[in-house]
């Protein structure tokens, strides 16, 4: 009689833990599916939307050209002098000037290298075919050391995750006393000394942007990291530990892609509204502005941060302080503060331990904020090509003269069907094809987006100082669809893949209490295999993000990444518990994300990082995907291998430590543990 309900106690409690198995596994699959909606729909096609564009003199047919197809937001200038002014006050992304005799273009690479990129040579065709001589004339230049503009992203990543980290990892540290008077000191305190540091290593050490900008940057990034950590307090003052997940929903996963650091107005028109209210896209125009423009036009991203700051700050001080005090002077004793559950009574010896945890708290999420600053920033900064492949058919001085400015590894072959043969085998970026006295560059846009641009202006240079002509021609095994003109797509889906893998193992860990255990493989296993479908879906059919035939193939590739993230990140957090959730971050986003190379390609990262790549699971999972939609799997043998290699030897040691009982402590707040490993790199 006694066994019966011992086995019912049994068979409930095994009900229990598959319950919250399933809803631990399906946060995750919820926070991934919504990562990759945002992100990919935000950043896949970056095309002028209502850009604000300036025009001067005669209406001109040239501009009325251009607008027909360009997405431009006109206005008209009475004088060149009233334009120019507007364009030092970073108001237009460009401008054109017309007279008598010849035109004038306008380019502002500081406003958006990328909408550069478009206009430019959208607004020198149309002057082309209407006989229009036009000269371009660049305003606002970028830095030798921030070419093509990526300098503002890349210190919104450590400026953002900081404020986030501080807020969580404090309220973690107070043991869930989320709105204690002391809270927003201490992350005021704290976004000081990461501003500090992200200056000091993104300025002063790897010397992305001038020192003469270090004093007027950082009480802006005092600011932005201020403005996050209190808003995220003052939301976990709110609504207690759910806060944590929430704020990370809300300022990375919705709030991040619309961030505009490419060009606010690249972004789809929905997006950029959408990013008017979060701190993110505030910060990068903030950024944006004092590093080049002198500071003009900064009114509206501090009204928004310190909005947020302020709002931060008044939660925290009413559920800290005020609200306490109103309650002990209603009952009449301070004994209302002590039934408060967010401002407990401590002892001594508690504050103490409070305050020791909170110090080594700040001192990982300063850990981390250097980390962010340091990897992506020598990553991604200034990305210039190291030995290109490249191929060439014929002799010509064009190609001694490109390589003087351009790094590129040669091979020769024998015609033009030879080049894009290995064109189709994804093993160069371009040829020169010489025949009859003519030169053709050919430009592969499916490896790279960075890479057709570079070749052209260094060949077009090249051609102009031998007298040589010149033409370029696109070729692609399989052309990007409408929907990613730039190849940006695997790039972006690959972070919601690499976050959902170590996202459920770590999920499963505090939903189980325990790192591993009998089926942990085969959960996270199965769960790998749902979320490649969904985001697979997701990207394939309804952001139109790459072609409908390669859905099927993309499926397992998908799936194989999630697995292959979920397993090592389970070997790391069953051998160290919840440090390993940080360890695995580490690893797969700051070393493993900025070395995959992504949509520029590897060949423009940095020595160390091309050296790295081969051993981490990002770049094999990049060459995968990007490899199999639009070169027909040639080239990804080496990538696979390497998967499947982490995948068995993973689930190999995971095997070996289950029977050796090998656990480290395990939390089980699975809100906490979910805000903790979100943290990504892919800000834009």
């Amino acid at each position: 009689m006694t066994g019966r309900p011992a086995q019912g106690a049994s068979a409930a409690g095994g009900r229990n833990s598959v319950v919250k198995i399933i809803a631990a596994l399906g946060v995750v699959l919820v926070v991934q599916s919504v990562f990759a909606l945002c992100l990919v729909s935000a950043q896949q096609l970056l095309v002028p939307r209502n850009m604000p564009f300036g025009v001067t003199g005669p209406p001109s047919p040239v501009v009325a050209a251009v607008a027909s197809q360009a997405g431009l937001d006109l206005t008209s200038y009475p004088n060149t002098s009233a334009v120019m002014d507007a364009v030092d006050q970073g108001e237009l992304y460009g401008a054109y000037v017309s007279n008598g005799s010849s035109d004038t273009l306008v380019v502002v690479p500081a406003k958006s290298f990328f909408a550069q990129t478009e206009l430019e040579p959208a607004f020198l065709e149309a002057a082309h075919k209407l006989g229009r001589p036009v000269t371009v004339q660049t305003v606002k230049p970028l830095a030798s050391s921030d070419p093509v503009g990526a300098v503002t992203s890349l210190l919104l990543i450590p400026l953002l995750i900081g404020g986030y980290l501080a807020a969580v990892l404090v309220f973690k540290a107070a043991h869930g006393v989320a709105a204690a008077p002391w809270r927003a000191a201490v992350l005021v305190g704290y976004a000081l000394v990461g501003a500090v540091l992200t200056s000091l290593i993104a300025g002063l050490g790897i010397g992305a942007y001038s020192s003469s900008h270090f004093w007027p940057l950082l009480p802006c990034f005092w600011l932005i990291t201020s403005a996050v950590a209190l808003a995220a307090a003052g939301v976990q003052a709110l609504v207690g530990r759910m806060g944590t997940l929430i704020v990370a929903l809300l300022f990375i996963v919705i709030g991040g892609p619309p961030a505009g650091g490419l060009g606010t107005y690249l972004l789809p028109v929905y997006w950029r509204n959408i990013g008017v209210i979060f701190p993110a896209q505030s910060a990068v125009t903030l950024i944006n502005r004092v590093l080049y423009f002198g500071g003009n036009g900064i009114s509206t991203p501090l009204t928004v941060l310190f909005l947020y700051a302020f709002a931060g700050m008044a939660v925290i001080a009413w559920f800290g302080r005020i609200r306490p005090g109103r309650t002990a002077a209603g009952t009449g004793g301070p004994e209302a503060r002590a039934s408060d559950s967010r401002h407990p009574v401590t002892s001594a010896p508690q504050r103490r331990r409070a305050v020791t945890g909170m110090l080594v708290a700040l001192g990982i999420c300063a850990v981390m904020q250097c980390l962010f600053s340091t990897t992506y920033m020598i990553a991604s900064h200034a990305p210039k090509a190291t030995d290109l492949p490249f191929g060439t058919v014929g002799s010509s001085p064009v190609l001694a003269a490109a390589e003087k400015n351009i790094s590129l590894k040669v091979t020769q072959y024998a015609d033009e069907a030879a080049v894009k043969s290995a064109i189709d085998h994804a093993r160069i970026y371009g040829a020169l094809v010489t025949s009859g006295g003519q030169n053709t560059l050919i430009v592969a846009p499916s490896m790279s987006d960075l890479a057709p641009l570079d070749l052209a202006v260094r060949f077009e240079e090249a051609a102009k100082s031998t007298g040589q002509k010149l033409a370029v021609q696109q070729y692609a095994p399989l052309p990007l669809v409408p929907k990613d003109p730039f190849g940006l797509v695997q790039g972006l889906m690959l972070v919601p893949l690499l976050i959902g893998g170590y996202m459920s193992s770590t999920l499963l860990m505090t939903a189980t209490g325990k790192a591993a255990g009998r089926w942990r493989a085969a959960q996270l296993a199965g769960f790998a295999v749902v979320s490649g479908l969904v985001v697979d879906l997701i990207v394939c059919y309804w952001l139109e993000g790459f072609p409908s035939s390669r859905f099927w193939i993309t499926w397992p590739v998908c799936s194989l990444i999630v697995a292959v993230v979920a397993f090592v990140a389970a070997i790391l957090q069953k051998l160290l518990g919840p440090i390993g959730t940080l360890l695995t971050v580490v690893v797969i986003m700051l070393f493993g994300n900025p070395s995959s190379g992504g949509a520029n390609g590897v060949p423009y990262l940095p020595a160390f990082w091309r050296d790295i790549g081969p051993y981490l699971p990002p770049r094999n999972g990049y060459l995968l995907l990007h490899r199999t939609i639009y070169f027909d799997g040639h080239g990804t043998s080496q990538s696979l291998i390497n998967l499947l290699i982490y995948l068995a030897v993973a689930a190999a040691v995971l095997i070996v430590l289950d029977l050796r009982h090998t656990e480290a402590k395990v939390p089980t707040d699975a809100t906490e543990a979910a805000a903790v490993s979100v943290p990504i790199g892919a800000v834009p």
